[in-house]
């Protein structure tokens, strides 16, 4: 087999990247996502307005952490670590132990007890993470992972990371080179606020190297009950039903309010209530399955079309979509209608559906 014939971002993107010839490169060929034009979303946004997903749960794990542990996990490589470790909501801990399977060193992973969703916990632990459940919050979970791999010989490799940054900045590349340059408007979720960070990164390279014209306003949205940067202080209990962005106090903060300011952009936040609307409104107008967390980029480009941010302008939008919907079946299960039983017949099944 021939594996030139596969590009991941860090061959696809090698040049912008800290690698060299000395780093193995573990992939599982992320990357290279589809930017799908939403139709509905574009006609209530204007006239003169025109919104695209960027699927990131097309990645091969579901989720766009896949860009950022590729680097993290060849880099680890590279350093000859024989373990990498993590706190998770859920996203990281799947990829992380995908991306450790695949290079054949160990991983641990803590979560918070009780929050994380079925189909991201069922990932890590087939992977062969070792997974232990804190009887805390991600915070808490992360300062232990902190703790433990500044003293023992084990990699981080949530966002803190530099390396993650790194590849998560290759999803800007990829939209600049999709419309030959940057969007006007990018709306994101806002978690722990690498990706944020991350995006606001890889414009302002492309920029200063040539390969595209402008930046784009950077719109992020916090979920209201974890909204600790919107609020201007930590969260000690965030809650909501986003659970990827189910975070207190985000390891990349400044950053995130430093991308916010200088794209003279926002970070909002949107309740509950809005991002399930937003993810309904995803799958049944626009045919993408995306998580909740995804759907608070949905959440907040429709808060800003009902307030009118977008009147008298023109332009792209990118919804950056984090996650598949996969990662929390349960939650698509309670949002909509379980299926009539009915007996097994022709009459029957043609008056349920009109005809």
């Amino acid at each position: 087999m021939n594996e030139n014939k596969y590009r991941g971002i860090i061959q696809k993107y090698k040049k912008f990247l800290p690698v060299s010839s000395k780093t193995p490169v573990i992939t599982l060929n992320e990357g290279n996502t589809p930017l799908i034009y939403a139709g509905y979303l574009s006609r209530l946004a204007g006239k003169n307005m025109e919104v695209y997903l960027k699927y990131e749960g097309l990645n091969p794990t579901g989720s766009f952490k896949d860009r950022g542990m590729t680097l993290a996990i060849s880099k680890a490589c590279e350093e000859n670590a024989k373990a990498v470790m993590c706190a998770s909501t859920g996203n990281t801990s799947a990829s992380a132990a995908a991306y450790a399977a695949r290079a054949g060193i160990k991983c641990i992973v803590l979560i918070p007890s009780g929050a994380i969703a079925l189909g991201k916990l069922s990932q890590a632990l087939i992977h062969g993470a070792k997974v232990l459940a804190i009887k805390g919050n991600f915070d808490v979970a992360l300062d232990l992972v902190k703790e433990v791999t500044r003293d023992y010989p084990i990699k981080l490799v949530n966002s803190l990371n530099p390396y993650r940054i790194e590849g998560q900045k290759t999803a800007s590349f990829e939209i600049c080179d999709y419309f030959g340059d940057a969007p006007d408007f990018q709306c994101m979720p806002v978690g722990n606020a690498g990706n944020i960070t991350a995006y606001w990164k890889g414009y302002k390279e492309y920029k200063n190297l040539g390969l595209s014209r402008k930046l784009p306003v950077m719109l992020g949205f916090q979920a209201q009950g974890a909204a600790p940067i919107v609020r201007n202080k930590p969260i000690k209990d965030p809650e909501t039903i986003a659970t990827a962005i189910r975070i207190g106090n985000p390891a990349s903060w400044k950053t995130a309010v430093e991308a916010r300011d200088e794209s003279k952009g926002l970070i909002d936040m949107v309740s509950d209530t809005e991002i399930l609307q937003a993810y309904k409104i995803l799958a049944a107008k626009e045919g993408v399955f995306a998580e909740p967390a995804s759907a608070a980029s949905v959440a907040g480009l429709l808060k800003l079309i009902k307030k009118g941010y977008f009147k008298n302008k023109k332009g792209k939008i990118t919804c950056i979509l984090t996650g598949h919907g996969l990662k929390d079946p349960e939650r698509a299960i309670k949002t909509v209608k379980t299926p009539k039983v009915m007996a097994a017949n022709l009459k029957s099944i043609i008056k349920e559906i009109g005809y």
